[in-house]
């Protein structure tokens, strides 16, 4: 029997795992230079940075702030991209797009009968705007955001998050994210875990290894 088989509940982490968090950059590439890429991979990483930063620090800022901090940072390590398109790459974020399998792979697993979820750093309106843009809003039991406990992952209580919406025990929940750290935080909790390595990046966290790797979604089909 698969060690995913006896889940009945689906989590899945949003930025870089049902959204592609630089599709914002890529829609305005041309405008922005020859280094838009090196923009979108600083604001990507300083945005992660913040929220451990202010998690450790116990002082709180909303994910969305955090992602204008982490742009304007992005502008001022790469001089050459074009500045005048913060607006632009701010609203694309807002609503970003989900990669192309997403939709499909929520269907078939809801029409298996598992409740899904999003459990993620992002703000409530951020997640909402994701989701109802990307037409994901029926195939959804729950949108947590880590925004009601002030704090980020991988602190402890925002994984518990779920327990508490779905009644679950840890070993119920399959927990899908595209971030190695996540996926640390979450099989520490208890949750079986899988990581969606969509970009090859090497393992890390030995000790914490997750149930399965996988390229992209699909591969949750066949688990």
């Amino acid at each position: 029997m698969s060690q995913l088989s006896a889940c009945s509940v689906y989590v899945f982490d949003a930025y870089g795992t049902l959204f592609d968090v630089h599709a914002a950059v890529r829609k305005h590439e041309q405008s922005l230079g020859p280094n838009a890429a090196l923009l979108s991979e600083i604001w990507r990483n300083k945005q992660l940075e913040y929220s451990w930063v202010r998690s450790l620090m116990g002082k709180y800022r909303d994910f969305w702030t955090l992602t204008e901090e982490a742009l304007d940072y992005a502008f001022a390590k790469v001089p050459d991209a074009d500045m005048s398109k913060r607006t632009d790459l701010l609203d694309a974020y807002f609503a970003l797009e989900a990669y192309p399998e997403v939709r499909s792979v929520l269907e078939r697993l809801k029409a298996q009968g598992n409740e899904l979820a999003i459990l993620s750093n992002g703000s409530p309106d951020m997640l909402k705007a994701a989701v109802e843009g990307n037409g994901l809003t029926d195939l959804l039991d729950h949108v947590l955001s880590v925004d009601e406990l002030r704090t980020y992952k991988t602190a402890e209580a925002v994984y518990e998050l779920v327990g508490t919406v779905f009644r679950a025990f840890p070993e119920a929940v399959s927990f899908q994210s595209s971030n190695r750290w996540d996926i640390a935080g979450a099989t520490a909790y208890g949750f079986r875990t899988v990581w969606i390595n969509r970009t090859g990046q090497p393992d890390e966290y030995g000790d914490l290894s997750p149930a399965a790797q996988l390229k992209d979604l699909e591969g949750l089909l066949l688990l």
